[in-house]
């Protein structure tokens, strides 16, 4: 574009001798004092840099009457005024001087077009009537606007890096109305008015006043309806981008994979020369919420440390569908649904959910495909550590024309260093931080309750607790093992467990104990955080359940098909991890997993730093007349403080069954036991009293049980008169004030308090 405002300067250098050499008339100092008036009054054109005036008649007028040479000049001086009404920061020298001449050389070289077409001499034409000139004149206005529209429009392609034709078809095309009439004034002022006097000034002056005003107030509601539609698109845009972060967080490893994929797709698409505006913005938007459908996978699937099964893998392939219903509820202006939907079709029909091949994939969905391939290669996930770029490079050339379009991984490939160089860190905002901590929260959820024998944690789990309790800091961790092991088999499905501690660095875990089936060979291995199994739950400090040994133990898996892994926390530190490993496949439900966390809680506590030795009391001191299972309350109060408040929120459930018969009482108790959660604790406090404790039980969860005990030990007492009652403590408000409650009520009722023991 540097050539425009050397052909304006030659312009107006010709311009300026041939106004020498012979003068015009003083009317045309009339004309181009009228161009710079009217050329003060601009209205500024929506989305543009550029301004519109009414100055266009005396322009053309001068042009017509005083020929090439005057009209360049005049134009000139109209370019030069308009200019000064751009904002301070755009009145550079370069934009000046190509503002000016890119109207002086449309001026210029449309009005020679016209002398010559109409056979008139340009220093001196005669217009005897409309009809002799009219066709000239039609091509004389048309070649200046596409002169003057289209070489703005190119400069402002290079400085938006935007297709030329559709900023001239989208903002200037509409224009053309206003230089046609401005031609039309003109011709009448050529042919009618002799002379420029005030008659033809007071005539045609209204006119354009009108014509002003008629610009500038469609063209300010046009912007302030613009404004509207960024403000709303941009909240539009804010609103899908802090749901897409929700649906990134969720996998817990990947934060940043979706505002990685969707730079690498606009960049690839750019590449490939897409340059639709609605099927960029299709892209960047689906990009963003590609994996929108993960919100119905289940987290237990969707970050699994290991190879999916069967059955998980297609459930994990409905994402691609889901994602696409979900989306469809909401009226995109441009193709964001297919793009979703198709992400993981395959170039040979090989993909999901439709089996579609070939060119009718959508071209955002086979660019999201390679990238979001390319970005999940690099990056850690829970079964391997992220990949070299060349070995994802070999990767996906080894998909090229089965999974992927061939062009697209060519363009891809060839492109990637610029690509990558252009990637920028685009940190979440506060806000969009503290929403996704709440989402990835740890939130108590109601469990159903235990429906037979096998799983109940009554009179066994209460001795392994208070003998995790009993143990000393840093206890062997072979020895811890294999006391787990002993243990908790009565409990879950148990053929092999590992004690894994922080190592020295404090970026790996390190297998310090390990007993069962887990090989000797095993004991001293290193797993990085966020490496297999083990390193995975000390890296994301979340429970990993039913996953593939085969992670952590490679060739010695031995017969395992099921590993549960729980990170050892104490306070804001991890400790460790303690695994457990079965033969069974999906071995461990989340009955077993809660459990597991709370013998975590305990086995945390021998290889963290002691806070305090602290220990809780009851309010009252036991009593000779206690009966075994105040007893057993009193060895829970017993444990350290810090253990308790791992229970936190605690439910205590109250039943009293007075004024039933002994056989009824007994029913009661099987109700009782038959309600409570793996790792709760029931008691038998007298005849007909009974107090169940639900660890990490939310009030909905107690209330929940509490309904279903009142519910069936009314179906089979027919007494009204037995009391369910359920309280929630949370903090330190944990034991001691509830039990007060609880011994409160029983001084209240003499003559209870007979035979109490624990419940078996």
């Amino acid at each position: 574009m540097a050539g425009v405002p050397a052909a304006g300067i030659a312009v107006l250098l010709w311009a300026v001798v041939d106004l020498v050499v012979a003068p015009p008339p003083p009317e045309w100092l009339a004309l181009a004092a009228l161009t710079v008036l009217t050329g003060s009054f601009t209205v500024k054109i929506p989305g543009l840099v550029a301004r519109l005036s009414v100055s266009e008649p005396f322009v053309f007028a001068a042009t017509l009457l005083f020929g090439p040479a005057a009209g360049a000049i005049t134009a000139a001086l109209d370019a030069l005024i308009m200019s000064l009404w751009l904002l301070p920061g755009l009145k550079t020298l370069h934009r000046l001087l190509f503002n000016v001449s890119v109207l002086v050389v449309s001026i210029w070289v449309s009005s020679q077009m016209f002398f010559v077409l109409a056979g008139l001499d340009p220093r001196a034409p005669v217009y005897p009537s409309l009809g002799a000139f009219i066709a000239p004149l039609y091509v004389f206005t048309l070649c200046c606007f596409l002169l003057n529209s289209g070489l703005v429009a190119v400069a402002l392609s290079y400085e938006r890096q935007q297709p030329a034709l559709e900023i001239w078809r989208s903002q200037f095309l509409w224009l053309s109305v206003n230089y046609f009439s401005g031609a039309s004034v003109a011709a009448l002022i050529v042919v009618y008015a002799k002379t420029i006097d005030f008659a033809v000034i007071g005539i045609v002056l209204p006119l354009l006043a009108i014509s002003y005003l008629t610009f500038r107030t469609t063209l300010g509601r046009l912007e302030d309806t613009n404004r509207h539609l960024v403000q709303v698109n941009k909240l539009y845009l804010s609103t899908i981008e802090t749901l897409a972060m929700a649906v990134d967080a969720k996998d817990q490893v990947t934060h940043g994979h979706i505002r990685r994929v969707q730079q690498y797709a606009m960049g690839l698409a750019g590449e490939l020369g897409v340059v639709d505006r609605k099927q960029l913005q299709a892209i960047e938007a689906a990009a963003l919420l590609h994996d929108m459908g993960k919100l119905a996978i289940p987290e237990y699937i969707l970050n699994k440390p290991g190879k999916l099964s069967p059955s998980e893998f297609e459930k994990m392939k409905l994402h691609a569908s889901i994602g696409a219903d979900i989306l469809s509820a909401i009226e995109f202006p441009y193709p964001v649904v297919p793009i979703v939907r198709h992400h993981h079709e395959s170039w040979n029909g090989g993909g999901y959910p439709d089996g579609i091949s070939g060119t009718q994939i959508p071209i955002g969905a086979r660019i999201l495909s390679v990238v979001d391939c390319f970005d999940a290669l690099t990056s850690d996930r829970p079964y391997r550590p992220a990949l070299s770029t060349e070995s994802a490079i070999k990767i996906i050339l080894e998909r090229r024309g089965g999974m992927y379009d061939p062009l697209i991984v060519d363009t891809f490939i060839s492109a990637l260093p610029r690509l990558t160089a252009s990637l920028a860190v685009i940190e979440p905002s506060p806000e969009t931080i503290q929403a996704i901590a709440r989402l990835n929260a740890p939130r108590v959820e109601p469990v159903e309750a235990a429906t037979g024998n096998d799983g109940l944690a009554h009179a066994d789990v209460l001795p392994l607790f208070s003998l995790l309790e009993s143990l000393p800091r840093g206890f062997d961790p072979n020895a811890l093992a294999l006391l787990l092991l002993s243990r908790v088999s009565r409990f879950a499905p148990l053929d092999g467990c590992v004690v894994f501690l922080v190592g020295p660095s404090n970026a790996d875990v390190v297998a310090a104990g390990v007993a069962g089936a887990v090989p000797l060979s095993f004991c001293g291995t290193v797993i990085p955080f966020g490496g297999r199994i083990a390193g995975w739950a000390a890296a994301t400090r979340s429970a990993v359940r039913n996953s593939d040994p085969v992670l952590d133990f490679g060739p010695l898996v031995g017969s395992f098909a099921s590993a549960m892994a729980i990170p050892l926390h104490n306070s804001d530190t991890v400790v460790g991890v303690l695994t457990f490993y079965s033969n069974s496949d999906t071995a461990y439900s989340a009955d077993h997993q809660r459990f597991a966390e709370l013998l975590a809680a305990q086995v945390a506590e021998l290889y963290g730093s002691k806070q305090t030795d602290s220990r809780e009391v009851p309010a009252e001191p036991p009593t000779p007349d206690q009966w075994p299972g105040w007893l057993e309350l009193d060895r829970v109060l017993a444990f350290d403080h810090n253990s308790i408040s791992k229970w936190s929120p605690l439910s205590l459930i109250s039943i009293d069954a007075d004024g039933v018969s002994p056989l009824i009482c007994s029913a009661v108790g099987d109700h009782a036991r038959q309600a409570v959660r793996l790792g709760d604790l029931a008691f038998r406090l007298a005849d007909t009293e009974f107090l169940l404790l639900l660890p990490k039980s939310s009030p909905e969860t107690a209330a929940a049980v509490s309904d279903r005990l009142r519910a069936s030990i009314t179906a089979v007492s027919h007494a009204s008169t037995v009391r369910v009652v359920a309280t929630t403590c949370a903090g330190d408000e944990l034991l001691v004030t509830a039990l007060r409650r609880v011994r409160e009520h029983r001084a209240q009722r003499p003559g209870s308090g007979r035979h109490g023991h624990a419940v078996h």
